[in-house]
């Protein structure tokens, strides 16, 4: 944006510090610097130690139109790599859990939990927390997580009734993400079969839903697996959902697993899950949507940090970012270019805020200085940027504690 409106830009730099690799090309030095937390573009009299001449190739010899854009860029490219990532994960398709985006009844309570102690029961539907309405489980989730050792309001409907409670979820990790102890109603389904194996001979198809194994109803994935190697070459019946009817099945087992062990060559998953292929301009619009949802979260939490309901606790440093990153990057490339698109959607937004020395910070300052209709003197300007350069410098003196403390957890 800037070269778009003739400033000079004089580094383009990965990296803060100690210049370890540079290059010039078209006037601008491009460099890799030793220290991997971010980056910066400096621009020709942009700041107050410049030697500033007037030339018109200097960023202050710009309107303040034509700096808002510039610094508005930044934060824009965040947000745009975001969706752009975000898309790229969308249009590659996933196995998404059903229960996500079901509605939040409980279907186990945790021995000891928070849940048990404040009274809930299985079949309970979650309705509100803190008062806010919770459609699906993803809300309750989120609504949870940052919440641990702080006292909610939590509402439930039970046979028609509409009960209210006090709740304080426990800490959970040494992210101390906020737990109440409850699961949503999840069923097993069928993966994949083995060729010619017993499940296949018998009917049993991908996909389905395992409903029952000799009348007994609710069994989770490890039970059902206990019990079909609990029975080497018996006759089982499988009660299954397939296309939303009920059909039972029986399957002999084999005695092929470890110590004859029973067996009925097939892969189990622990929860429904349903196959999202989007097509390109569908991924396009996910994204979108996706994306508007985790601002309006990233914004919430970041309203948190000022209204105390966000514990300081739960802010991740580099040292916790570069875990996260390795975690992902061991699971896939999707799971990274994911990671990726939370991180810079973070950032972007972060860097919107109305602090000094942050470009949402320079806009604020651009915005008074037109209500003023006057520029703010030097002095000025530089007693705002230092205390923006405070809280930022006090921020990331909390997250680097914050993640040394993890270390020890």
């Amino acid at each position: 944006m800037a070269r778009w409106h003739g400033i000079r830009v004089v580094t383009f730099s990965l990296g803060f510090g100690p210049k370890l690799v540079k290059w010039t090309r078209l006037g601008t030095e491009y460099c890799i610097s030793i220290v991997p937390l971010g980056g910066y573009v400096k621009l020709a009299g942009e700041s107050v130690e410049d030697d500033r001449t007037g030339a018109p190739d200097e960023f202050m010899s710009q309107s303040k139109w034509v700096r808002f854009q510039v610094y508005l860029m930044g934060p824009i490219m965040n947000i745009v790599l975001a969706l752009v990532l975000t898309t790229v994960v969308l249009y590659h398709g996933a196995d998404v859990p059903l229960w996500q985006s079901s509605a939040p009844v409980i279907g186990q309570i945790a021995p000891g939990s928070a849940a048990e102690k404040a009274g809930l029961k299985v079949n309970d539907r979650i309705t509100e927390i803190a008062g806010k309405p919770m459609p699906t489980w993803d809300d309750v989730t989120m609504s949870i997580l940052p919440k641990a050792g702080r006292e909610i309001s939590l509402a439930v409907q039970r046979d028609g009734q509409s009960i209210a409670t006090e709740i304080v979820p426990a800490s959970q990790t040494k992210y101390e993400l906020g737990d109440i102890g409850v699961l949503p109603k999840i069923r097993p389904q069928v993966a994949v079969l083995s060729p010619n194996g017993p499940a296949e001979r018998a009917g049993l198809k991908p996909d389905d839903v395992l409903v029952a194994i000799d009348g007994q109803a609710g069994l989770s994935q490890p039970k059902i697996i206990d019990y079909i190697r609990a029975h080497p070459k018996q006759p089982l019946a499988f009660t299954v959902e397939r296309g939303g009817h009920e059909l039972t099945l029986t399957i002999t087992t084999n005695d092929q697993g470890p110590n004859g062990a029973g067996q009925i060559g097939a892969q189990i998953k622990t929860f429904e899950t349903k196959r999202i292929d989007p097509s390109f301009p569908l991924a396009i619009s996910m994204s979108a949507r996706q994306t508007w949802e985790q601002s309006s979260l990233i914004l919430t939490t970041l309203k948190g940090l000022f209204t105390r309901e966000t514990p300081v606790k739960q802010l991740m440093g580099p040292v916790a970012i570069a875990e996260l990153s390795g975690n992902a990057a061991r699971l896939g490339w999707m799971d990274l270019f994911g990671f990726m698109s939370m991180i810079s959607l973070n950032l972007g937004l972060l860097n919107l805020m109305p602090i000094p020395i942050l470009d949402g910070g320079h806009i604020a300052i651009l915005a008074m200085e037109g209500v003023a209709r006057r520029d703010f003197s030097i002095k000025v300007k530089e007693r705002i940027l230092f205390a923006g350069f405070a809280l930022i410098m006090l921020l990331m003196v909390t997250v680097i504690y914050n993640d040394v403390a993890r270390l020890f957890r």
